[in-house]
């Protein structure tokens, strides 16, 4: 265990997809454990036997790795597994109580709730403080709150205070022998090291119990940050059973590792200028606890669908082409789809969408029937392709350029301009009226599989 430097530490629970917002908390930490010459330590939360699968903590590791976060690096360190740590936990425990500052209860949740009920209190009242209870079944090890308050100073929402009046005497081990959450967490920083914990604002409240737990304990609190959350348009927490949350679905999406982490980086701070794409060095470089906003970050997909478009426009033509290659089916020929490439690139958003955009070059045309109602079944389509298709058989240079000025020549006499000219050649060659550049499509094409799409669709515009 490396204890030079800060330690951060990121703690996931292996009980489902990776979320977003876990994302977004693990980078900030990582960022942070980069430039301060730090360790990132994580630590799988898998005490919760009912939920854990093996293949969720092998996911959070190829999450991580897919953003950049090398696990391979001197900066990281683990994972490690809380529930390895069991016997730590209870350890503390029982000093806690043997030092005071932790009383057995052996009240049930229905005796609880019948006696606040008939005190007119709200939850646990302390009742049990006093009893002098010794460890028995079905008894809980509750903390003995004291009088005052705590203050927790946090690096993102300056000092929090929390009076102790509205904090009941909160449970640390079950009646089942089992430590609760707030306990295992406070050991496991103390187990590891841990000097910053950064996580989201949700565990704000847990933290003045945790706090308290490791001064009776006679160690020094972690420097603490609670981040803002994330949420969706309707400015909600983003759920996962309401919200695109999991980052294997952006993944398996086509969005590129850079975008995500670039995008999620911006999420509850800025640069302090106006840019948002940055380099990866550049965030860590400029990234800090004290420039993060308190309010509530929104998730806007169609923005990092918009970083993500950003990031493919700036691969290389190579980088490009060997990035689309997963998408597409092995059967279509990479030499061809290299020639059209650079004139899909500009246009793309995700590598998921590649396929379908360039799909009529290397299949037979299925025409979609709202862009046929739409072009083909005016009175100058089909004229104008009798002209184009005798224009073109006659052509040797079948270059874009070329095969440009003659549609331009073509529409003249019809009164059209370029756009609405070039519909019904794009609509007989791709089944659509979109795509990449209509001429350089045809190029790649080729004069015998375009001449034959276009004399197919005059064909049947006449029947």
């Amino acid at each position: 265990m490396n204890s030079s430097g800060p330690r951060f530490r990121f703690a996931p629970s292996p009980t489902g997809f990776f979320h977003v917002g876990g994302a977004r908390t693990a980078l900030f930490n990582w960022a942070l454990a980069r430039s301060t010459g730090g360790i990132f330590v994580l630590r799988i939360e898998d005490t919760d036997e009912a939920r854990n699968r093996p293949e969720w903590t092998d996911g959070i590791l190829s999450a991580l790795e897919w953003l950049g976060i090398d696990v391979s690096s001197p900066t990281f360190e683990g994972p490690y597994f809380q529930s390895t740590y069991a016997d730590e936990h209870l350890r503390a425990a029982a000093k806690l109580f043997e030092t005071g500052h932790a009383y057995y209860c052996e009240m049930s949740p229905d005796e609880i709730a019948e006696r606040a009920k008939s005190e007119g209190v709200m939850g646990y009242n302390g009742w049990s403080r006093d009893l002098g209870l010794e460890p028995g079944p079905g008894r809980v090890l509750r903390f003995r709150v004291p009088e005052g308050s705590t203050i927790v100073r946090d690096q993102v929402r300056g000092d929090v205070e929390f009076d102790h009046s509205v904090i009941e005497d909160f449970v640390l081990v079950r009646s089942n022998g089992t430590p609760v959450f707030n306990l295992a967490n406070v050991v496991d920083d103390m187990s590891m090291g841990i000097t910053n914990v950064i996580r989201a604002e949700e565990h704000l409240p847990n933290t003045p119990k945790q706090q308290m737990i490791w001064t009776a304990l006679d160690r020094e609190p972690p420097a603490w940050g609670h981040v803002p959350v994330l949420v969706n348009e309707q400015r909600k927490k983003l759920s996962k059973r309401r919200d695109k949350v999991a980052l294997e679905q952006y993944r398996e999406e086509g969005f590129l590792a850079d975008a995500m982490v670039n995008y999620l980086m911006t999420l509850g701070w800025s640069a302090g200028d106006d840019r948002e794409i940055l380099p990866w060095d550049e965030i860590v470089s400029l990234f800090a606890l004290s420039d993060v906003n308190l309010s509530p970050a929104f998730f806007d997909v169609k923005k990092l669908a918009a970083f993500n478009g950003e990031y493919i426009r700036m691969m290389t033509d190579v980088e490009f082409v060997a990035a689309c290659d997963p998408w597409l089916p092995p059967e279509w020929d990479r030499n061809t789809f290299a020639a059209i490439a650079p004139h899909v690139q500009p246009r793309l958003v995700t590598f998921s969408d590649v396929s379908g955009v360039v799909d009529f070059i290397f299949q037979e045309v299925e025409f979609d029937d709202s862009s046929w109602e739409k072009v083909m079944t005016t009175e100058v389509a089909g004229p104008l392709l009798d002209e184009a298709i005798q224009r073109y058989t006659d052509l040797d240079d079948w270059q874009a350029d070329t095969l440009k000025a003659i549609l331009e020549e073509v529409m003249e006499p019809f009164g059209l301009k370029l756009g609405k000219a070039q519909a019904p050649v794009r609509v007989a060659v791709t089944g659509r009226t979109v795509g990449p550049p209509l001429f350089e499509s045809l190029e790649v094409l080729g004069k015998e599989t375009t001449l034959s799409r276009m004399q197919v669709a005059r064909g049947r515009i006449s029947a």
